[in-house]
């Protein structure tokens, strides 16, 4: 039994398994690839030349798409007074101390995409480790949800900031949109991931930054980058 059905084959078939395509190019295909009834979310991943072993050279961060990821983000803030008000006025969708922190750890809630909290909870919030760390949640500096200017991380991420980091094997896998943005609004979104991933290269990765670079919808074949094309959307 083929894993994937006719119309992912016959996109695959379409493409020269040795070409590399140009961001322009992929972009404009990732549309016109998607076999599915939705509207399909187009990812990214970008395998570059870092060891994440080495803690200088483990790349987290965030970076805010142009035109948002298509998907509405659930917010929670961890938050007491003045900033717990402020989130609630940026948006989020559920705002606490104490309580949020027993809701999570005896009721197992983990109804959310992302966690921000001020400086001063993240003693109270350090009790989830173990829940949130393995599920990406947990609330972080290098990503911005440590902060207290909560109602702009709230504001960032309903926008569509995303946060990544790279895998054991030193790939960042991202989201860049929905097939329905169109190729323009997905190379837009794609430049600003590939511009900050190059302002965040280690100064101590040696060798090529740039390994691979590949773009596919949720349902369809996957799109291999010339990375040499990189160096015209962004500053090397």
């Amino acid at each position: 039994m083929p894993i994937h059905g006719k119309k992912y084959r016959a996109n695959k078939d379409k493409l020269e398994s040795t070409k590399r395509y140009s961001i322009a190019e992929a972009c404009d295909l990732v549309t016109k690839m998607s076999p599915a009834k939705f509207d399909e979310t187009v990812d990214c991943a970008a395998r570059l030349g870092v060891n994440p072993r080495h803690a200088d050279q483990m790349i987290r961060s965030s970076v805010s798409l142009p035109h948002g990821t298509g998907k509405s983000i659930r917010v929670i803030v961890f938050a007491k007074g003045v900033r717990a008000t402020e989130a609630q006025e940026a948006g989020a969708d559920f705002v606490g101390a104490e309580d949020l922190v027993t809701k999570i750890q005896d009721d197992g809630w983990l109804d959310f995409d992302s966690a921000i909290a001020t400086p001063d909870m993240m003693g109270l919030v350090g009790r989830l480790g173990r829940i949130l760390g393995p599920r990406n949640l947990m609330p972080n500096p290098k990503v911005g949800t440590v902060t207290m200017d909560v109602g702009k991380a709230v504001s960032e991420l309903k926008a569509g900031r995303i946060e990544f980091r790279t895998e054991k094997t030193g790939i960042i896998h991202a989201p860049i949109g929905k097939v329905s943005f169109g190729s323009d609004k997905l190379r837009e979104n794609l430049t600003a991931l590939l511009e900050t991933l190059q302002r965040l290269k280690p100064s101590t990765a040696k060798g090529k930054y740039w390994k691979s670079l590949t773009i596919a919808s949720t349902m369809g074949p996957g799109l291999k980058i010339d990375t040499g094309d990189i160096s015209t959307v962004v500053e090397t």
